[in-house]
């Protein structure tokens, strides 16, 4: 399986030969890490003995339908969100692809940038838009750029906050120092800002806050 620590992991099931080769590229040039098959079977044996951020599966697959692929997948206890793709548009069977576990649906022919925004929205964590990010025992208050708990209160630069933000969003994952560059910093900035960041808000808030992982990059620390 082409994984990465950094890259979200997403499951692919399309029969189409030329559409899954089409979006295999286009997603794994978008920064996923894809793994794709082609039908219902293979689909179910992936989603099961891997671990995935997403799936994506086409409605009508051989061997196993994309709804009952979701069943079976949601039934053994497979959580990641699963957007499909159908040639299908009617209310029915959207209704009974969502209703089977899916979390959303687009109707071929798509446009390309409408599943990509739609996979965003399906890996934004819950509370993305929260006012406050939890930190251990500490709060972070977004708007207002401060982390308070402890008997304390730390205020934070824009860029130490951006950092912090990106990282606290989605805390069990590992950013490489591109990706936070890309995420938190200016055009202008170079990797080398990332570290210096990551230098302050150890210096502001402690140590264990932010967590390197060796060869890959950092993330919120426990």
């Amino acid at each position: 399986m082409n994984a990465s620590p950094t890259r979200p992991r997403l499951l692919l099931v399309e029969d189409d030969a030329d559409l899954g080769a089409m979006l295999t590229q286009l997603l794994d040039e978008e920064g996923y890490a894809v793994t794709a098959v082609r039908d219902g079977q293979a689909g179910l044996h992936e989603g099961l003995v891997h671990d995935w951020d997403i799936l994506v599966v086409d409605r009508g697959l051989p061997g196993i339908e994309g709804v009952d692929l979701v069943t079976r997948l949601r039934s053994r206890g497979v959580a990641a969100p699963v957007l499909l793709l159908t040639a299908r548009g009617t209310v029915a069977d959207r209704v009974e692809g969502l209703d089977a576990g899916a979390q959303d649906y687009v109707v071929k022919p798509f446009d390309v940038d409408e599943v990509l925004a739609r996979l965003r929205a399906l890996l934004r964590p819950v509370g993305a838009g929260a006012a406050e990010l939890a930190l251990g025992e500490r709060r972070f208050v977004v708007a207002e750029q401060r982390v308070v708990g402890d008997g304390e209160e730390v205020m934070l630069s824009g860029r130490e906050a951006r950092l912090l933000e990106t990282l606290a969003r989605r805390p069990t994952r590992v950013f490489s120092r591109e990706e936070l560059l890309d995420h938190a910093f200016d055009h202008a900035d170079t990797l080398g800002a990332v570290d210096t960041y990551v230098y302050y808000l150890r210096r502001k808030l402690g140590k264990g806050i932010i967590e390197t992982v060796h060869g890959v990059g950092y993330r919120l620390g426990a």
